[in-house]
């Protein structure tokens, strides 16, 4: 199996391209066969389904926002058969609701679960995507992160472990990884520049031009379990060249 078999990358990193022929162009030239869509990808998705299999690509997963799961989930789950996927990743929750206290956390963990258990029902694995705000104390030494986790418990309730978020977290990925690998479907592959290098890109960097050692974080993460690794840059300065150097680094890192 080749690493192209299961390397997507998330179409949120090139966003600023604007128009989604454009993005995909750029995307199947770099060389990638899978794409991680967003929730608005989900709204037109037989749209979305012939322009990625006119240029040879596939869906892997994609993002879906808190709303969209409460308020259409039929229409989400016709649209993720449409484009021929079954993993499915909510990213992360309002900016108002990042600092929620203990019980804000554990009422969304049971939530995600109870979601995780009707999508599960359709074929659909739901999970949870990290940042960092998760990795502070709500109660004790219990972070949200552990808190979503444990209100989720007995439930099929997945994790797209965000590797690089951990690291901006203060935590060890490893050791994280490590311990919910039973909930790992799939990770973000990112990088984190030297410091005071690419502020203007909020401190992000291509991957393997960083300090994140992913020839290590790679390994960790398929061998807990990660099906999907996914490539993803928060704000890059140069969408084409981002997509271009993060795959010609990660296509050969299993050899």
């Amino acid at each position: 199996m080749s690493v192209t078999d299961f390397l997507s990358i998330q179409l949120y990193t090139l966003r600023s391209l604007e128009d989604i022929d454009r993005i995909l162009d750029t995307v199947a030239e770099a060389g990638y066969r899978y794409v991680e869509t967003v929730g608005s990808h989900l709204e037109n998705a037989e749209s979305i389904k012939s322009k990625l299999e006119a240029r040879g690509l596939k869906a892997s997963s994609s993002h879906v926002s808190m709303a969209a799961l409460r308020e259409k989930p039929e229409a989400i789950v016709e649209a993720c058969r449409t484009l021929g996927f079954k993993d499915l990743f909510m990213p992360a929750v309002p900016p108002e609701q990042r600092d929620m206290d203990a019980e804000g956390w554990r009422s969304l963990g049971r939530e995600l679960g109870e979601m995780a258990q009707r999508f599960h029902e359709q074929g659909i694995r739901l999970g949870y995507h990290n940042h960092h705000w998760e990795l502070k104390p709500k109660d004790g030494s219990k972070t949200a992160l552990e808190l979503i986790f444990e209100a989720a418990e007995g439930s099929p309730l997945a994790w797209q472990v965000d590797v690089a978020w951990l690291a901006r977290g203060n935590v060890d990925p490893k050791e994280w990884i490590h311990r919910y690998r039973s909930k790992i479907t799939a990770a973000h592959v990112k990088d984190i520049a030297p410091p005071g290098q690419n502020e203007d890109q909020d401190g992000w960097a291509d991957v393997g031009s960083g300090i994140l050692n992913w020839h290590d974080l790679w390994r960790t993460c398929r061998e807990a379990g990660a099906q999907w690794m996914v490539v993803e840059h928060d704000k890059p300065a140069d969408p084409a060249k981002t997509a271009r150097a993060s795959f010609a680094f990660l296509r050969a890192i299993e050899d």
